[in-house]
């Protein structure tokens, strides 16, 4: 009797260890979360040839030189983009800041192009050369109306940034060791703002006992004030901070990389000019809009007035996203910061989600200004 007894007991025990062992193979076996950023890419297909559209023509007027690795270059690969897969003649030009802009504009005007873009230049200025030359079309971009001119021969994009800085406020809310970030903007401004209140909103969605700071450089080029700015803000205890100021902003960055701290970048891809210390870009594609704008002229589609874009045309966005999936941070970034990256990047998709389909309204602080 006792060594069926001890029979039984032992054949119990081997059916436990059995399942025991089957649950730990299964939950081995469960596919962990992919990041669809890191999986194999399809093959690329080959790009069909350029059409022949070199009979059309466009002019984008730059307000400073290339190189701030902003808005401007993002402009500037737009129309590169636009002249490379739609055939267009395009010409670039380059300014040295305000004083150039209404000559540089007349003498694309005496060209003749089909199309003339300009990149922040003041808007009364655009509106007074539009009405001045009522033939010539006319597409601005970083240039903030009050109200749509109502003029027939100006197009207007309004991107809207608040959606993704949102987003953006979500990654330091959430990685922020001090509990203190801050924002440097280049002017106090309702198209700077619009930035830095979405960012603020995002913060304290996962950290509402986050201390927030904010400063204004004054100046979009003038990097060497808002690196001045930035070390004062993490001597305060800050230990990531949103740039939106221009080529200013490539101060608050080299300010993060000097003292160990990190930055999100603003407009382009920023996250590989100081590896390790820009956490992530928040992406306005001035590009996309610079394209658009000259696709409009090829289509014949071209339409005067304000059209307001952002994160759901896909004209807003941030550097981890598909189609730009950088992952400079993962791999430069302090280890324990990149342990929590998988946790941080659910809550954005999840609030992405959430703000595309209307459940959270990030304030548009651009919109409001014009109430």
């Amino acid at each position: 009797m006792l060594t069926v007894l001890r029979r039984r007991v032992l054949f119990v025990v081997l059916v436990v260890m059995l399942f025991g062992a089957l649950a730990a193979n299964a939950q081995d076996a469960t596919p962990e979360t992919v990041d669809q950023c890191l999986a194999p890419a399809a093959e690329a297909t080959a790009a069909a040839p350029a059409p022949d559209n070199s009979d059309i023509t466009f002019a984008i007027i730059l307000p400073n030189a290339r190189g701030d690795r902003s808005f401007i270059d993002s402009a500037a690969a737009g129309a590169e983009r636009a002249i490379a897969e739609l055939g267009v003649t395009g010409t670039i030009i380059e300014t040295n800041g305000a004083a150039e802009h209404d000559a540089a504009i007349r003498r694309a005007i005496q060209d003749d192009p089909d199309l003339i873009i300009t990149i922040a230049v003041d808007p009364s200025l655009i509106e007074e050369l539009a009405d001045e030359f009522p033939d010539q079309l006319f597409a601005a971009q970083e240039s903030f109306f009050p109200g749509d001119p109502g003029l027939p021969n100006l197009a207007l994009f309004n991107i809207f940034t608040h959606e993704n800085s949102y987003l953006a406020g979500i990654a330091a809310g959430m990685l922020s060791r001090t509990k203190i970030v801050g924002s440097v903007g280049g002017l106090d401004v309702p198209g700077i703002n619009l930035f830095i209140v979405g960012f603020e909103e995002g913060v304290q969605s996962v950290c509402a006992d986050c201390q927030l700071l904010r400063s204004y450089v004054g100046d979009f080029s003038d990097p060497v004030t808002a690196k001045e700015q930035a070390l004062g803000m993490y001597a305060e205890g800050a230990d990531i901070l949103y740039q939106v100021a221009g080529r200013s902003g490539e101060g608050v960055l080299d300010a993060a990389a000097e003292t160990g701290n990190l930055a999100i970048g603003v407009d382009s891809n920023q996250d590989e000019l100081y590896p390790g210390n820009v956490l992530v870009s928040a992406m306005k594609r001035v590009d996309n809009a610079v394209f658009s704008f000259v696709q409009s002229i090829v289509d014949d589609t071209y339409t005067p007035g304000i059209t307001n874009v952002g994160m759901a045309e896909g004209f807003a966005g941030l550097s981890w996203d598909i189609g730009v999936c950088s992952r400079t941070f993962d791999q430069n970034g302090p280890a324990d910061l990149v342990e929590q990256l998988p946790a941080v990047r659910a809550a954005i998709d999840e609030a992405r989600a959430a703000i595309l389909a209307g459940d959270i309204v990030v304030t548009n602080a651009l919109l409001e200004s014009a109430q």
